[in-house]
């Protein structure tokens, strides 16, 4: 695996580096085996979540400094393979609970939502016109689905630029290529291109690659300290009502704050906006039960300032009347 690059350094960096200060862990390395003691809670799993489950992590560490909180991803497949592993206590997950996994016990509680947005490099040939025009499901569903030859050019209505796309996808079992596959009408096998693991490595690729289009968890499409698209990234509007330009009804990606507030006001499509939750093996008891109903009280707050969308007042009832 490749070394993150600049843009991973300026999306995540200081999500990597509070990891340090709430477990041993980090992205994608496995939890050590049988060594938890009674007060520790540990969660791996989605992408998406992790960034707001480390700063739930230390949040809580510091109101109960008797629990110790691990934190690893690896994505949402990963959680609930090391969930009913035994490895974990809670998984991350930004997508639905399958069929199959309720039938092995797993217990679902939605703790917020966020998105997946379309990223291109920063240095695309055709970005100003990516910016104004976006691209519309269907002109998606041929690069993803029929892997389509296409070129940028013909994307725009620039038959001047010869320049092809090249697609990439996520390789690894997750709930950011779940959510664009579904508002594709597909499910995440259906999708062609490059892959490449989890969304630092997706940033990187698609940064460093001036013709790609990709797809990327909202915290890593935007720095976390200018909400901005993060260094080397264009994120691609979506055109919804497919007339070829963006309106105002359609202009909200400049910055992370304006595509939390459209997903929040229903104006970004769903999916791939969706619901992110913590999934436990059956109800939860004890110490991880407080943790999870701690994020649904006081630590909802935290999901705004780190970016995320809270969960309407209604519905964050009903998942704490869940856990009853």
């Amino acid at each position: 695996m490749r070394k993150p690059s600049s843009v991973l350094a300026i999306a995540v960096v200081a999500v990597a580096l509070s990891v340090c200060l709430v477990s041993c862990g980090g992205p994608g390395a496995a939890p050590p085996p049988n060594v938890q003691p009674p007060t520790t809670v540990r969660v791996s799993g989605a992408w998406a979540l992790y960034p707001l489950m480390l700063r739930w992590a230390q949040e809580y560490q510091k109101v109960h400094p008797d629990i110790q909180v691990g934190v690893w991803s690896g994505g949402t497949g990963r959680g609930f393979t090391d969930l009913f592993g035994g490895a974990v206590d809670i998984a991350m997950a930004s997508r639905a609970v399958t069929p199959e996994e309720e039938s092995r016990g797993a217990f679902a509680v939605p703790v917020a939502r966020d998105a997946v947005v379309l990223i291109a490099s920063a240095r695309n040939p055709v970005a100003g016109d990516l910016a104004t025009r976006g691209l519309t499901r269907e002109q998606c569903a041929g690069l993803w689905l029929s892997h389509s030859s296409t070129t940028w050019g013909a994307l725009v209505s620039r038959p001047e630029v010869k320049d092809p796309v090249r697609v990439y996808v996520r390789s690894d079992v997750c709930g950011a290529a779940e959510a664009w596959a579904q508002y594709l009408g597909k499910r995440q096998t259906d999708l062609v291109g490059t892959g490449v693991y989890g969304d630092p490595q997706m940033a990187e690729a698609v940064a460093g690659d001036a013709l790609a289009i990709g797809f990327l968890n909202l915290s890593y499409a935007y720095s976390p300290d200018t909400g901005k698209p993060a260094a080397g990234l264009l994120v691609v509007p979506l055109d919804v009502d497919g007339d070829r330009q963006i309106g105002p009804d359609e202009s909200f990606y400049a910055t992370r704050a304006e595509v939390t507030r459209a997903i929040a006001q229903g104006k970004y499509p769903s999916p791939p906006a969706r619901d992110l939750s913590l999934v436990t093996k059956g109800r939860p008891s004890g110490v991880v039960r407080d943790f999870v109903l701690w994020t649904l009280t006081d630590g909802q707050r935290l999901a705004r300032q780190t970016g995320y969308v809270e969960l309407p007042a209604d519905r964050l009832a009903e998942a704490r009347q869940r856990l009853r």
